[in-house]
């Protein structure tokens, strides 16, 4: 079920509220908003609410007293990646980046966010569909600028489909294969990549791909390896 609103100040604060009044809400419910006042990324960072782009939340059901893996992140990339891949004439173009970015021509197209109540995830995605904004230490893009986009509506439905098929190979399958899926997606081992970690501290090396638990492996100059849990990832020059 995918509810519209024409405006709210953040889907996934919206949901997060509900679940707390303890609202029941079921897996392939979404809640869309036209615009959001109040929408956030990762790390606290605001999320830009251009007008015809897709902003959305849903929620995920995690067997009792399961701490929430981080392959999630992968699952909920890997559908992203597959709900975009069908509208680009170049399909080569599109790109995953660890944790959970969507790059189109080596630009950012969108942002997950993961919050949790009690052994509920809120999943919030925002997806460049018609405008992208400009923002001073990254590229952005929008699909438009590849493709015709299609509507917000349209596009929920075809996300809320991949997500529903990402989430019974996880559950049947586990991680491992999920793994293999986002690594044939990404940038290739031997990326330069600029690394701020979980503590604000920045690294350069190169990606080595990811550990069992999804975590990143950086390797570093001197041929050390270093295990990134938490932090933010950008290509490097």
């Amino acid at each position: 079920m995918i509810e519209c609103v024409s405006e709210t100040g953040s889907t996934n604060a919206d949901l997060l509220a509900r679940l707390e009044a303890g609202e029941q809400i079921s897996e392939g419910t979404w809640l869309v908003a036209e615009r959001q006042n109040a929408g956030r990324g990762r790390q606290g960072r605001a999320w830009f609410d251009g007008y015809g782009n897709f902003m959305g939340s849903t929620v995920v059901h995690l067997a009792k007293g399961e701490t929430a893996p981080q392959s999630l992140a992968l699952v909920a990339s890997l559908a992203l990646y597959d709900a975009v891949l069908s509208l680009l004439p170049e399909p080569q173009s599109l790109q995953l980046k660890w944790p959970n970015d969507v790059l189109l021509k080596g630009a950012k197209l969108s942002g997950i966010l993961m919050e949790r109540v009690r052994d509920t995830i809120v999943l919030g995605v925002g997806v460049n569909l018609a405008q992208a904004p400009e923002l001073p230490d990254r590229a952005t893009i929008a699909i438009a600028a590849a493709a015709p986009p299609p509507t917000p509506q349209a596009f929920a439905k075809t996300l809320a489909h991949h997500l529903t098929e990402e989430l019974q190979r996880w559950r049947s399958y586990g991680a491992e294969p999920i793994t293999r899926r986002w690594l044939a997606a990404a940038h290739p081992e031997g990326t330069p990549l600029k690394v701020h970690d979980g503590d604000g501290v920045g690294l350069n090396g190169t990606f080595a791909g990811l550990t069992e638990d999804a975590s990143l492996r950086l390797r570093l100059a001197d041929g050390t390896t270093r295990v990134i849990h938490a932090g933010d990832v950008m290509l490097s020059e």
